[in-house]
């Protein structure tokens, strides 16, 4: 069988034609690629430019927020009652340390932190980027700072970092009034959130908690501020690209005189109570301590279970400012009783009853005992006052009626808050047939009307109030509510030169004028004011021998408030009475008399013996000798007043130093 070699015949045309059929399909597919390619570069870089350079921007640049400088507070004269002061803290860098934990003990050492402080650190490291710096130790002393700063060079990695934190210079003698700051916590930052504030807190750690730092905190903190930085891929600040430095808050003057603060401090020594002193003329507050007290600074830097405990649970419960809260008012009150009488027609400047130390209504055996046992005798209104007569006073709240007296007494602000510019306010009790039913569903009886005559019953009020409404009284009428705040000044530092000069500029406090309480015959305000004044002034009066040889002239209404039931046949004996039951000291008093410029109410807790006018009453007279010019302190604060001091200006100018210093 013969084999035959087949033969291919190739056709270059047809391979020609097809070559270029497929390079002409990848040519039309590489085109379409770089048309859809150039379309995108196109849309990236010129329709897309913004929006992406935006992302690039905020991958790249930063915004830290910057907190400002809380406002200082000044007393009256200038003296700096709350104030930012430099604290030092021990910072690490994690990554800069090669050895963490010998560093670690090594520092501790030559510092003598607490293992405590130790293992705090090490859980705070955990989960936080390494090249940011971890607080060891706050709070160091200047020692602690000197002995680092010479040893410093032995710990890479290692620094000092300072900022401000409040502290208050008084401690103690201001705290009730101003409050303090402490950490945000939750609660606040709720609260912050809810009231679309919380942007401007993005850099602040503390927020006022009590007292005037609380009720003017929107004043006081001041506006964020903000440092554009750019960071690299791992979130390290490389270089600053812009500064916008944040507003400090408003300064605050206060009406308040330390130097009555410190007489009233050193009055109340050993006691528990509470001293008021007010300007009549426009409500401003010159005074008002509450002893014990407790150092507001504990709270700033975060106060430890076991002192928080001892506040807590100390039976002199330091915790309560008890200038706003509730006391039997006891006798203080007949003067404005007595106004109601002659008002009411019920008495005239002559009436007179008869005081056999006991008044007793028809058809009830239970008789109600005046002071003196033996009683006053006739008297009349001018006397009752003069001689704190209870007995006068039975008589006429019987006759006038519990609801004439609630409803008069309501004008003068008791059982009502008095508006005083902190939260921490009771509105004490004021008695009447609505309020008896609403609280306890009874009705209201005779018998309890003859004790609230003496200011006893359920009646009670706080020193602020008895305060208040002597001011109205004094000023015949005319009511401005009690208040702190005596100006806000916001200083601005201008260039001149090669020197920054502090422009301060301030806002005075507006008086509230409000509706005034209207009698029908405006000398009853004399005759009543009159019997006050006899009250101090005259030999054998209640209070003579408090203010006897006082160089100016004053006038008062003492005081004596019963705290625990006795029986109809039991002597009271405070030396056999258990302390917690024994009877509070009252005092209200203002003077000059003819134009008076201080009024002062006191409230003594459980005096062992005597009533108002030998405890409460020698100490108004310490306050008023203090205020008319018997200076038994000086000051060693020199004036730092924000409307002329220059070293206001200095303690200003640091301020701004470090917050410019700091970015």
């Amino acid at each position: 069988m013969v084999k035959t070699k087949r033969v291919s015949i190739k056709n270059h045309t047809a391979e020609a034609n097809l070559f270029a059929r497929r390079t002409f399909i990848a040519f039309i597919g590489v085109l379409v690629m770089l048309i859809i390619l150039f379309s995108n570069v196109y849309n990236l870089e010129v329709n897309s430019f913004e929006k992406y350079q935006t992302r690039s921007n905020s991958n790249r640049i930063k915004l830290l927020p910057v907190a400002p400088n809380r406002g200082l507070i000044y007393d009256r004269n200038g003296v700096l009652l709350a104030e930012n002061k430099p604290i030092y803290s021990l910072e690490i860098i994690p990554e800069d340390v090669e050895d963490i934990e010998e560093t670690i003990k090594a520092v501790s050492n030559l510092l003598s932190i607490s293992e405590e402080k130790q293992a705090t650190f090490f859980k705070s490291i955990k989960g936080k980027r390494r090249f940011k710096p971890v607080e060891l130790h706050s709070r160091l002393s200047d020692q602690q700072v000197a002995l680092f700063s010479v040893n410093q060079h032995k710990f890479p990695g290692v620094f000092i970092d300072a900022r401000l934190k409040r502290y208050y210079p008084f401690a103690d003698l201001t705290t009730h009034n101003l409050g303090y700051v402490a950490r945000i916590n939750r609660k606040d930052a709720n609260k912050l959130e809810a009231s679309g504030k919380a942007e401007n807190y993005a850099a602040t750690r503390e927020i006022g908690k009590l007292g005037l730092e609380r009720y003017y905190e929107d004043i006081l903190h001041g506006t964020i501020g903000h440092q554009e930085v750019e960071i690299n891929n791992q979130g390290r600040v490389i270089r600053t690209l812009d500064f916008t430095p944040p507003t400090p808050g408003k300064d605050l003057t206060l009406t308040l005189d330390i130097e009555l603060q410190m007489i009233a401090k050193r009055a109340l020594a050993g006691k528990r109570g509470s001293i008021v002193a007010l300007d009549p003329r426009d409500g401003g507050v010159l005074a008002m301590y509450s002893n014990p007290s407790y150092d507001g600074n504990l709270f700033v830097h975060g106060i430890s279970t076991k002192n928080y405990k001892k506040l807590l649970q100390s039976k002199d419960l330091p915790l309560i400012n008890r200038s706003v809260q509730g006391y039997p008012p006891a006798s203080t009150v007949k003067p404005f009783l007595a106004l109601l009488g002659l008002e009411q027609n019920i008495i005239t400047p002559e009436t007179r009853i008869w005081d056999p130390g006991w008044y007793q209504l028809k058809g009830i055996e239970n008789k109600y005992r005046d002071w003196k046992k033996w009683g006053h005798g006739w008297v009349n209104l001018t006397k009752s006052i003069e001689q704190s007569c209870n007995v006068y006073f039975y008589d006429l709240a019987y006759k006038l009626g519990i609801t004439k007296i609630s409803t008069m007494m309501e004008k003068f602000g008791f059982g009502d808050y008095t508006g005083i510019d902190i939260h921490e306010e009771s509105a004490g009790i004021l008695p009447s047939v609505g309020w008896k039913r609403a609280r306890y569903n009874e009705p209201w009886y005779t018998g309890e009307t003859i004790s609230v005559g003496i200011g006893q019953s359920y009646w009670t009020v706080t020193p602020l109030q008895l305060a208040q409404a002597l001011s109205n009284l004094v000023n015949e009428g005319q009511r401005r509510p009690p208040h702190f705040l005596k100006a806000t000044s916001q200083t601005e530092f201008l260039q001149q030169g090669d020197n920054n000069v502090a422009k301060v500029s301030a806002t005075p406090y507006e008086i509230e004028e409000m509706p005034p309480i209207e009698i029908s015959n405006p000398e009853n305000w004399r005759l009543v004011l009159d019997a006050m004044h006899n009250t101090v002034q005259k030999v054998g009066a209640t209070g003579y021998n408090a203010f006897k040889g006082s160089t100016y002239d004053a006038a008062g209404k003492t005081g004596s408030a019963q705290v625990a039931r006795i029986a109809q046949d039991q002597k009271y004996d405070a030396k056999k009475t258990a302390e917690n039951k024994r009877d509070n000291a009252m005092f209200i008093a203002f003077a000059p008399y003819e134009k008076p410029e201080i009024v002062v109410a006191v409230a003594i807790e459980n005096v062992e013996q005597g009533g108002g006018a030998t405890n409460a009453a020698p100490v108004a007279r310490q306050i008023m000798d203090q205020y008319f010019g018997n200076r038994v302190i000086a000051s060693s604060t020199e004036s730092l007043h924000p409307l002329h001091g220059k070293q206001y200006q200095q303690a200003q100018q640091s301020n701004h130093n470090h917050q410019m210093g700091g970015h």
